[in-house]
């Protein structure tokens, strides 16, 4: 995996450590990797700086639980399927992508490193011996880190600092905040993409690529938390000052809704989910009681149907959500970013188009709650530009440059390349 180092654009460019990510040149895909679908985007960057959509496939999700592969030859099959699509709409071969992290438990953790300057200049090597020091604490034993971005610098007393080369000081001092996850299931995601023919050109935090194609700049300035509610999993990100401070993922999703469905009311997934999509919602209405709706039983012949109340749906659903919305109170009370994570809340993902869920997780969450959709690149289709689809309009935007005011650097370049890079290596040499 290659995660090249990444510095805010500087007053004078610096051959040793690059301030900026360079914009892509050429197509470059993306891969979004979800329990209920697979999603292939692949862009360009135009000439202004945007990005336009070149190629769009996607496929059910078959093989993921969770956000994990639990089938290697299902997801394999279905990654291929979205990636062909997205190839031929295009009229380009992929080589590498970049892909959403959701897999192996992606946990947060923020740490502050000091580095003695002894009165002089900072230097390039300064940071990165900082940010050394930074990755040495954070290594822990069965874990791969995944971004270690440094969120700000101080110089001595002088504090928020973005850049702080060329400052003296005695004590330079960085806030790292650090993004890893189990090296089981990178393995894994890494070995299904060699069977894909596909290089991980890198690996982004799902909950923060939904957060980069949702949030207006003042909410990330100001505070907000992203809810990203897809299918298997639900990602949290706390953003503030401009960066990404926190991130977390919750097991559960919109597939538990639906298994709760078919559950208790005895009926196929398939159906179970339609009644979901239909009707469903988190909260009651007059008509409730008497909507009836009709749920074929699981095992019966077609014709045998029963019927039941859409109310006996609503209460279903309603205690998978209020679960959800509690899990997720308690993660950012536990973060102790309640302060920085500011009144905003902004829900995005298939999951939360259900009615009612606005109105549930403004109750429970006690803060100002709005529906993000993506802010859709051009050429991406109607049908794509929805919640849904905020993950991988994310990926795209960050794929091409966007979102990286943060120091993104490259942990793994002195250890030969990183896990990931290694895996798919090994795998293509000998698959």
């Amino acid at each position: 995996m290659n995660m090249s180092s990444r510095i805010l654009p500087p007053m004078q460019p610096s051959p040793e450590l690059p301030r900026f990510r360079p914009r892509q040149s050429g197509a470059f895909g993306v891969l979004d990797i979800g329990t209920s679908k697979i999603v292939c985007v692949i862009g360009r960057c135009e000439s202004d700086g945007s990005v336009r959509v070149l190629g769009l496939g996607w496929q059910k999700g078959d093989g993921v639980r969770a956000g994990g592969i639990i089938d290697i030859e299902r997801a394999e099959r279905v990654i291929r399927a979205a990636v062909g699509a997205a190839e031929e709409q295009a009229d380009t071969r992929l080589r590498s992508v970049t892909v959403n992290l959701s897999c192996g438990v992606p946990e947060s953790r923020l740490f502050n490193v000091q580095w003695p300057v002894g009165g002089r200049a900072v230097t390039d090597a300064d940071i990165r011996r900082v940010l050394i020091e930074g990755r040495s604490r954070a290594i822990s034993e069965g874990r791969e880190i995944i971004h270690a971005m440094p969120l700000s610098f101080a110089a001595d007393e002088e504090t928020g600092v973005n850049d702080p080369r060329g400052l003296h000081c005695d004590t330079l001092t960085a806030r790292l905040h650090v993004v890893d996850a189990v090296q089981t299931a990178l393995r894994t995601l890494g070995a299904c993409m060699a069977r894909c023919d596909l290089d991980i050109n890198e690996l982004v935090s799902s909950p923060m690529a939904a957060g980069l194609s949702t949030l207006v700049e003042d909410e990330r300035l100001l505070g907000a938390t992203v809810l990203d509610m897809g299918g298997g999993t639900t990602g949290m990100a706390v953003f503030a000052e401009g960066h990404l401070l926190h991130t977390t993922q919750l097991p559960i999703g919109g597939v538990h809704v639906t298994s709760d469905i078919a559950r208790v009311l005895s009926t196929p997934i398939a159906h179970a989910e339609r009644l979901k999509t239909l009707y469903g919602s988190a909260q009651s209405s007059p008509d409730d009681d008497r909507e009836m709706l009709p749920v074929p039983l699981v095992g019966e012949e077609e014709h045998q149907i029963a019927k039941v109340p859409r109310s006996m749906v609503v209460n279903i659903i309603r205690p998978r959500l209020e679960e959800t919305f509690e899990m997720v109170k308690e993660r950012i009370e536990g973060s102790g970013l309640g302060r920085a994570a500011g009144t905003r809340v902004v829900l995005t993902g298939g999951a939360s188009q259900l009615n009612g869920v606005r109105e549930m997780a403004t109750r429970i969450l006690g803060r100002q709650v709005r529906l993000g959709r993506p802010a859709a690149p051009r050429g991406l289709p109607d049908s794509a530009s929805g919640p849904a689809f905020a993950t991988v309009v994310g990926l795209l935007n960050w794929a091409a440059g966007e979102g990286r005011g943060v120091l993104d650097i490259d942990i793994e370049t002195e250890r030969g390349g990183g896990l990931l890079r290694r895996v798919v290596n090994f795998l293509r040499e000998r698959v």
